[in-house]
């Protein structure tokens, strides 16, 4: 019996292809003709104002907390149902994260909670559309920003969204800043690769100096200046030509990747919906103003012990079936230097009860019938 992974990425001819073309043609530093193609190509399909292409989801939501100055005093809350590179990217400012909690059912930042916790010194929020499953940022910042009296940045990490929308906008163009990731594991991939979405003009001007080492290197590309030079603090966060290359061809195919892992999605919420009917197993809730993208199947159980019992069971008819984020407020880091954790009832009940079934687009019809009867019997039917 073959084993059904968790993911696998959708590659064939199209990307080798690609890849050597670049390499033919010498197209191998960041922020070249591939990357802008790139760049004018996510514009196109997200609508998002300014887009910069980026080497990580990690190194946008860095760019993004460094153009808006965020520093030592600083706070941004932050879910901790998380990856660590959100709080990571905090703390690497001198700021502070603030943990906040999750809603039940769709799994993202919990609005009554980061209300509770704002104070004069917070200056961000950093949400997560969980899944692919858009928060309320728009809500969310009105809300926060009326309680702090003044506003408050939101750094959506849609890390999750490509191609998931909310209320008919695409996840990450309705907040101040958005996120998007190209990791392997994500939908459509550049191995590893992301872009950071800004709404304003002047934002956007800053973001492209800090990307491009603190010059207005990309001024000079476009004629505006005579000579480039350093300006201000930056750093090195633009794309490689070569990964850009790989990006291109993906998103000619990201329509039909996004369709087919829609149709996964589908099934697996027909053929299982007897199951949470009986409350044998809770899948994530997607509001009706949302359109998700299929990134994700999350499942969970009511206790630990029975979570770890069906990935085993999963594990037994050679089905990969991952936990997800570790609590930052609990993680090791977080208890050896962030002080006595909040209260977080929500993150602490699902991490450990969560898990994920496989879905991705060369999923087979047969093999996600394995996955739909490994995962009945697994609770008893």
């Amino acid at each position: 019996m073959s084993t059904i992974p968790f993911h696998v990425p959708d590659l064939d001819d199209a990307e080798r292809d690609a890849v050597l073309a670049a390499l033919a043609a010498g197209q191998l530093s960041g922020d070249g003709e591939l990357c802008q193609r790139a760049e004018a190509r996510l514009g196109e399909l997200t609508g998002a104002g300014h887009v910069l292409l980026v080497t990580s989801a990690t190194h946008a939501l860095e760019l993004a907390l460094l153009t808006l100055g965020v520093g030592p005093g600083d706070e941004v809350l932050v879910p901790s149902f998380a990856y660590p590179s959100n709080a990571n990217s905090i703390l690497l400012r001198g700021a502070t994260p603030v943990f906040v909690d999750v809603s039940e059912d769709t799994l993202d930042l919990d609005p009554d909670d980061a209300e509770s916790v704002v104070s004069e010194r917070t200056v961000a929020v950093m949400p997560i559309d969980y899944g692919g499953v858009g928060c309320d940022v728009l809500g969310l910042k009105a809300r926060l920003s009326a309680t702090a009296g003044r506003d408050i940045a939101v750094v959506q990490d849609s890390a999750h969204g490509f191609l998931s929308s909310r209320d008919g906008q695409h996840l990450g163009t309705a907040s101040d800043f958005g996120v998007l990731s190209f990791h392997v594991t994500k939908n459509i991939v550049s191995g590893e690769g992301g872009a950071l979405f800004i709404k304003d003009d002047a934002l956007a001007a800053h973001a492209e100096i800090i990307r491009e080492k603190g010059t207005n290197r990309a001024a000079f590309l476009r004629g505006e200046v005579d000579f480039y030079e350093w300006c201000e603090m930056g750093s090195s966060y633009g794309l490689s030509d070569l990964l850009a290359s790989i990006l291109l061809v993906q998103l000619d195919k990201a329509a039909a990747l996004t369709e087919r892992r829609r149709r996964i999605v589908a099934r697996y919420d027909a053929e299982l919906a007897d199951v949470f009917e009986r409350g044998l197993l809770r899948p994530q809730i997607i509001p009706d103003n949302c359109q998700a993208n299929g990134h994700l199947y999350p499942l969970r159980t009511d206790d630990p012990g029975s979570c770890k019992a069906l990935r085993g069971h999963l594990a037994e008819a050679g089905i990969t079936a991952p936990f997800h984020f570790v609590p930052l407020h609990s993680a090791a880091y977080a208890r050896k230097h962030l002080g006595t954790p909040r209260n977080l009832p929500v993150t602490d009940r699902i991490w450990n009860t969560l898990l994920r079934l496989p879905v991705y687009p060369r999923l087979t019809d047969e093999e996600q019938g394995r996955v739909i009867a490994a995962t009945r019997s697994g609770v008893g039917l």
